[in-house]
């Protein structure tokens, strides 16, 4: 790694030594360092890109780790790492045992505070600033956000505490007017007016230079300029939301200018209680295929570092292309069927539908919570809401799901894209536990499709279901297809499984993606070995059909279960459970799925290897079973 500056920083204090011309062309080779490593290992670019000199002020200002720099998310902490001594480990960023995509307190002392999702950072900045006051410490404590992260509920949730508790904390906002797709709500709006309007000090300026010129003659004119000022201010002062909340607001400035930044923080670190600095900068600055199309570039795979021109396959449609083709199908026919979003229009693939319908598509932002009581509201008026959210996102939506959803019987559908393994996201990102947490839900209906002519049943059957919610996961990546494309799809019949292939002498029972290992461990077995394996392909997680299993195991007395999800709680235990009240003895059981353990990040083959959910590992399997060597 031949940089001169960034080989110099070993750690932050490192960038106090260096000169504004010095600081600058870091930047400049930060960025290129990004560009390089990120067209390899893919990753989040065009935040991070953005973010290069906000990070250089900070560490410039304030000494961490004595002082805390609480990052929000991770998409904008690129440099953060390289800066705080990982320079020399960044080639192995999202690799299998690399350093985190995201902020990982065991992989650093600077890693504050863990993150992956959005919107944490200003509620864990205020318990690390508490815990700092109880210690009688002196330390700063700095949240760093983006302005679409600010709009989340507990991002406002926390603020509405510091402000009534006047912790001394400082929230820095980096507004680069987007999310993942642009930024939506009226929050960002105002943050965007804020950024783009000069009017309130314009005519703050005028006004004190008029005020000025009256003379003081006693208590009625200085009461009318007291009212002047105050009603200027609280129709134009650009911070008046938050100060209102009990902060203290300063910007917006330019976030890609190091000494304005420095500056500004130098001067506003000591004032006492809650503060707000805004910053605007340029999202995928310094790679113009990034500034042209940041949403591309948000979260990227490889690419050709020239030229922006990204190196992936297109020969197949991905899942969630299979799901938003169908779903837009299903809409064309059904004028109730509306789709909703949380900031992920790009993510879910469905932009045609957006395009198509726009009245009957919503981008919520990064409200997940929302999202789902919203469609609840949508439902209890005859729609037909699908809630596209990735399974790890939809975690934050369990209460309103149970509260608002199913305890109503409303029929929403829940589309779980990335469901299982995700591969380099890591721990934050794996969709691992929507099966367990949907399948505690009283009437919630659990489809797992195996294939894409699966998941279109799936939607179709989604969209004509009335009895209650459903929810459909299906993962990250190409689609698989068993057989031939089928030309006339039809709905499933709520809890009925299928039987692949005929067997006596196993039970193998496969929920949703995962079916090509199966199908190709199973071949290779009974082609080595005297083995006829019953294969079923169990299409609901719930209801599981207990009719189908029960026929099986009673003929072969053993069974392996496969799913890509947590085996504490998940299918797998669910067979058992029915195996178990059935009656049947002596069988045996083997239950193949995610350990009791966060699964950190790698290649998705690379983590279901580690899982024991290839080929290779249902081949162990059923050696193990059949007590072979």
């Amino acid at each position: 790694m031949n940089y001169q500056f960034i080989n110099k920083i070993k750690s932050p204090e490192d960038l106090k030594k260096l000169s504004y011309r010095e600081l600058e062309l870091l930047a400049d080779e930060i960025r290129d360092f990004i560009i390089k490593t990120v067209s390899k290992t893919g990753g989040h670019l065009a935040s991070s890109l953005g973010a290069v000199e906000s990070t250089i002020a900070l560490y410039r200002v304030f000494s961490p780790p004595i002082d805390k720099i609480v990052w929000d998310v991770g998409h904008q902490a690129y440099s953060h790492k390289i800066l705080t001594g990982r320079a020399g480990k960044f080639h192995t960023l999202r690799q299998l045992n690399g350093i985190s995509g995201f902020l990982k307190r065991s992989e650093s002392k600077y890693d504050v505070f863990g993150a992956g999702h959005s919107s944490t950072s200003v509620s864990a900045a205020m318990g690390i600033a508490k815990a700092r006051d109880l210690k009688k410490e002196k330390n700063y404590v700095v949240a760093v956000i983006g302005d679409a992260s600010l709009a989340n509920g507990m991002a406002l949730e926390a603020m509405n505490h510091i402000g009534h508790n006047k912790t001394d904390i400082l929230i820095y906002v980096i507004d680069n007017e987007m999310s993942i797709s642009p930024t939506v709500g009226a929050l960002s709006e105002y943050l965007n007016k804020i950024m783009t309007g000069g009017i309130y000090n314009k005519i703050r300026d005028i006004t004190k230079f008029v005020l000025g010129r009256i003379p003081k003659f006693g208590f009625p004119v200085a009461s009318v300029i007291k009212h002047i000022e105050e009603g200027i201010k609280g129709i134009f002062s650009p911070g008046i939301l938050f100060e209102e909340l009990g902060f203290k607001f300063f910007g917006p400035i330019n976030g890609h200018n190091i000494k304005l930044i420095e500056d500004t923080l130098k001067k506003i670190k000591d004032i006492k209680g809650p503060k707000i600095l805004h910053v605007y900068t340029k999202k995928g600055k310094g790679f113009l295929p990034a500034e042209k199309n940041p949403t591309l570039f948000h979260g990227v795979s490889h690419f050709d570092p020239e030229t922006g021109d990204l190196l992936i396959d297109t020969s197949k449609k991905t899942y969630s292309e299979v799901f938003s083709d169908t779903l837009l199908k299903e809409a064309k026919r059904n004028k109730k069927i509306v789709a909703i979003v949380a900031a992920m229009l790009e993510g879910t693939n469905l932009v045609k539908f957006k395009v198509e319908f726009p009245d009957r598509f919503f981008d919520v932002g990064i409200s997940e919570e929302h999202a789902v009581t919203f469609a609840g509201g949508l439902a209890v008026q005859g729609f037909k809401p699908f809630v596209a959210i990735y399974s790890t996102f939809i975690q934050r939506s369990v209460d309103q799901i149970i509260h608002d959803i199913g305890i109503q019987k409303l029929p929403v559908v829940f589309a779980l894209d990335r469901a299982g393994l995700v591969g380099e996201d890591g721990a934050t990102h794996h969709g691992c536990f929507d099966i367990v947490f949907m399948k505690m839900i009283p009437g919630m209906v659990i489809i797992a499709p195996s294939d894409a002519d699966e998941l279109k049943r799936a939607v179709i059957t989604a969209a004509r279901y009335k009895d209650g919610p459903i929810s459909i996961r299906f993962p990250r990546g190409k689609s698989f297809q068993y057989k031939k494309e089928k030309k006339f799809i039809l709905p499933f019949k709520i809890g009925r499984g299928r039987i692949i292939k005929k067997g006596k002498d196993l039970t193998l029972i496969n929920l949703g993606h995962l079916l090509p290992y199966v199908l190709d461990a199973v071949s290779s077995i009974e082609q080595k070995e005297k083995l006829n394996i019953e294969i079923i392909d169990a299409r609901f997680a719930k209801p599981i059909d207990k009719k189908l299993i029960i026929s099986s195991v009673k003929k072969t007395k053993k069974v392996i279960t496969v799913e890509e999800g947590v085996l504490e709680g998940g299918f797998g235990h669910s067979v058992n459970a029915i195996i178990k009240d059935s009656g049947l003895k002596n069988i045996d059981i083997i239950n193949l799925g995610i350990p009791d353990k966060f699964i950190e990040h790698g290649t998705m083959e690379e983590l279901r290897e580690q899982c024991g959910l290839t080929e290779k590992g249902i081949k162990q399997a059923i050696y193990k079973i059949f007590k072979m060597d």
